[in-house]
C-alpha cells in the first residue's frame, strides 16, 4: 500500500508551494484561523509597509542572522495579496510572478534580448525611465507625474514628484539656488500667522529640503532614518548617564542634560 501524499503544509522543503499552502489553510472559511480571515487588501497594506522597512533596518544594521525572517516576513504580506486575489478571481501568486518576470525581460533588451551590452549603467538607467514611461503611456498615464504612489513615505514621494518634474526641465540649476529656496521657505515659515499657514509653509520648507539633498545627491529617507539613530544613540547614552546616578531625564536639569548631551557628541567622534 502506498503511503499517503504528505500535506504541503508540513513539508520542510515546500518552499513558496507550502507558504502558498499555508496562507490557504489560514484563510479557510471553515477551518483556517479567526484573525487571518478576517483581513482584507487594507488592512494588511500598513504591514506590507512595516515588514519593508524593517527588511531595510536589518540590512543597515548588518543584522544578517536577522535578514532571512524579515525578508520571509515581507513576503508573507506579498503572499496575503495573492491569496485575496485567488479569493476575488482577480489573481494568483504564479500571475504576480509571471508579470513581473515579463516586465524585467521587456526593460533588459540588452540582456534577454538582442540589444548591445556595451553600455554604462548610467546609460542603462536612462533606457529604463524611457521604457517605465512608455508603460505608463501604455496604462493611460499621460501626465507627467502620473503613477507616483500616494502611499509612499511622505519625503519619498516628494523626492520622486521632484525628480519626475526634473527630467522635463522644471528644476533648479545648482544646489545654491535650491539651499537660498531653503532659507526663503524658513523666512516664511517664521512669519506665518495661522496654524493652517504653518503647516503650509512647513510643508514647503520640507518639500525645499528634500530638493536639496536631491541636488547634494542625498537621499533624504536615509538620511532622516541615520539622525533618528544618531540622536536615539546619544539621548540613550545621556538616560543611562543619569539613570546610573540615582536620577532621570524628567528629573534633570536642563543644563544636566546639555553637559551629557555635550559628552555623548564628544565620545561617538573619538
Amino acid at each position: 500500500m502506498k503511503d499517503a501524499p504528505q500535506d504541503p503544509v508540513f513539508d520542510p522543503k515546500g518552499g513558496i508551494e507550502r507558504l502558498l499552502a499555508i496562507m490557504a489553510r489560514l484563510r479557510d472559511p471553515a477551518r483556517g484561523c479567526p484573525w487571518d480571515i478576517d483581513q482584507t487588501w487594507d488592512t494588511i497594506a500598513p504591514y506590507t509597509i512595516e515588514e519593508a522597512y524593517e527588511v531595510a533596518d536589518a540590512i543597515e544594521r548588518r543584522a544578517w542572522d536577522e535578514l532571512q525572517g524579515e525578508l520571509g516576513d515581507l513576503l508573507l504580506q506579498v503572499v496575503y495579496f495573492a491569496q485575496f486575489g485567488t479569493e476575488e478571481g482577480r489573481f494568483d501568486f504564479s500571475a504576480i510572478a509571471n508579470t513581473v518576470s515579463d516586465k524585467m525581460i521587456a526593460r533588459h533588451p540588452h540582456v534577454f534580448g538582442e540589444e548591445s551590452r556595451d553600455k554604462t549603467a548610467e546609460q542603462q538607467t536612462r533606457d529604463w525611465e524611457v521604457q517605465k514611461a512608455a508603460e505608463r503611456e501604455a496604462r493611460g498615464e499621460a501626465r507627467v507625474l502620473d503613477g507616483v504612489a500616494l502611499g509612499l513615505p511622505a519625503l519619498m514621494r516628494a523626492a520622486k514628484l521632484q525628480k519626475r518634474a526634473s527630467r522635463v526641465g522644471f528644476d533648479w540649476e545648482n544646489p545654491e539656488d535650491v539651499a537660498a529656496k531653503v532659507v526663503e521657505e524658513v523666512a516664511e515659515l517664521a512669519a506665518a500667522a495661522s496654524p493652517d499657514a504653518v503647516e503650509d509653509e512647513m510643508g514647503d520648507l520640507l518639500f525645499s529640503v528634500v530638493n536639496l539633498a536631491r541636488h547634494l545627491g542625498v537621499d533624504p529617507e536615509q538620511a532622516l532614518r541615520r539622525t533618528n539613530d544618531k540622536f536615539s544613540r546619544r539621548f540613550n547614552d545621556l538616560d543611562g548617564k543619569l539613570r546610573a546616578i540615582g536620577s532621570s531625564p524628567a528629573e534633570a536639569s536642563a543644563e544636566q542634560m546639555e553637559a551629557l548631551w555635550e559628552a555623548a557628541k564628544r565620545a561617538e567622534r573619538r
